[in-house]
């Protein structure tokens, strides 16, 4: 308690209010603060991490592996979906049976600990949010405070959306057109991609779709800072389309068409919910104003 005085009392300090030398909070201390925030942080890592290590096989098998495989959920229900709606088969795709090659003696342990390391960030993620924002709570004030409840909540809601969205939807559609795209014929080129490669690509869509799903809280955060206006986002719409597909290609490790469309249209819908969420803000912050003056 007396550390997170000290800290309100550094924090005002720096936003030009006085208070005793006796409270104050040297740099120092606040750096100390810090490192214990982040000692914390990588210890819940690491303890989610070795939780899934003990499991590693099981994880590997049935989630690793999870979108490389023919009876994956999502297969079932996007070919479902396609009959639902007399389209036929047209959204059933072929099966995948991919086999994966290790060229190091080291590489499956280095493969278990990627896998092991970044499912544990993953886990942990809410409680990595949780303290950032014990670390960024007493600069805040009180009226702030207020506007800032469920905000741990609705960051890790729109990172497991979009985690979920790049896991179970673009990585089948992403893997099953690699897989299944020839070059020649399957007599000259052996299709065995190497088992790094393959984390490396799922880790990359699983991640990336959850940090891109983050942009309507970005937009609510900026905005209240006061940074980014409705106004702004409107008149440069059109440069933002541009750069979603940027990144939509980015995200997608495959070339085609379809997959970035997959990524780039609910990015479409992240930013104009971007420009409601700035423009809800954006008019609370003016009603405020005209109370007060």
């Amino acid at each position: 308690m007396a550390i997170e005085a000290q800290r309100k009392s550094f924090f005002k300090r720096i936003r030009g209010k006085d208070v005793d030398d006796d409270a104050e909070m040297s740099f120092v201390d606040h750096l100390e603060a810090l490192r214990w925030h982040i000692v914390r942080s990588v210890v819940a890592v690491f303890v989610f991490a070795i939780l899934i290590f003990l499991n590693i096989d099981w994880i590997f098998l049935n989630v690793i592996m999870g979108p490389t495989q023919s009876d994956f959920i999502s297969y079932k229900l996007l070919c479902s979906l396609g009959y639902k709606l007399g389209l036929g088969d047209s959204f059933c795709m072929p099966p995948i049976d991919m086999e994966l090659q290790v060229t190091t003696v080291s590489g499956t342990f280095m493969s278990s600990i990627s896998i092991a390391f970044v499912s544990g960030l993953i886990a942990a993620f809410p409680y990595l949010c949780w303290e950032v924002w014990r670390f960024v709570k007493p600069a805040l004030k009180e009226n702030e405070l207020k506007h800032t409840r469920g905000i741990i909540f609705w960051i890790s809601f729109f990172f497991f959306i979009g985690a979920a969205f790049g896991y179970f939807l673009l990585a089948p559609f992403t893997f099953n057109f690699l897989y299944n795209y020839t070059l020649g014929s399957k007599q000259v080129l052996q299709y065995r991609p190497m088992l790094s490669d393959y984390l490396d690509s799922i880790i990359d869509i699983t991640l990336g779709s959850g940090v891109a799903f983050e942009l309507p809280m970005a937009s609510w955060i900026l905005a209240r800072i006061g940074i980014l206006t409705p106004g702004f986002l409107r008149t440069y719409r059109k440069y933002a389309y541009v750069a979603l597909l940027v990144l939509a290609a980015i995200i997608t490790p495959s070339p085609d068409w379809g997959s970035q469309m997959i990524v780039c249209v609910p990015l479409i819908l992240l930013y104009e919910i971007s420009i409601i969420i700035a423009a809800r803000v954006s008019k609370k912050q003016e009603k405020k104003w005209e109370e007060w003056s």
